[in-house]
């Protein structure tokens, strides 16, 4: 599916055209994590059926799991009433965090503000 630019246009992105988009297993609806997407990253994710997003870091488009395997098939894409997050429900192949974490929210904030630097 490609997206017309009048789509695009209506939705709200920050200043660097960047949107969040939260990450959740549609099976166990797990929230798994937390990236950025652009209108290109949009677009191939509807082109391949697989996440991209937009890596602030790197300064380019990353498929999730392209060098892993662990891959997120996109069943369904959500926005919200702002039109300024996504919610991408996946099926994924394997861990989602680069830690072999199931989800990048495995951390609690109690654990954290306790011993920051051990994180």
């Amino acid at each position: 599916m490609k997206l017309k630019a009048a789509t695009l246009a209506a939705f709200k992105w920050n200043e660097q055209g960047l949107m969040p988009a939260i990450v959740q297993d549609a099976k166990t609806r797990a929230v798994l994590m937390m990236a950025f997407m652009n209108t290109d990253s949009l677009q191939r994710t509807l082109e391949l059926g697989q996440a991209v997003f937009w890596s602030r870091r790197r300064g380019q488009l990353w498929r999730k799991g392209e060098t892993s395997g662990n891959t997120l098939r996109v069943l369904e894409i959500r926005v919200d009433c702002d039109a300024d997050a996504l919610l991408l429900l996946v099926e994924p192949a394997g861990p989602t965090c680069h830690t072999d974490a199931v989800s990048c929210f495995f951390r609690d904030l109690d654990a954290f503000i306790a011993e920051p630097k051990r994180f």
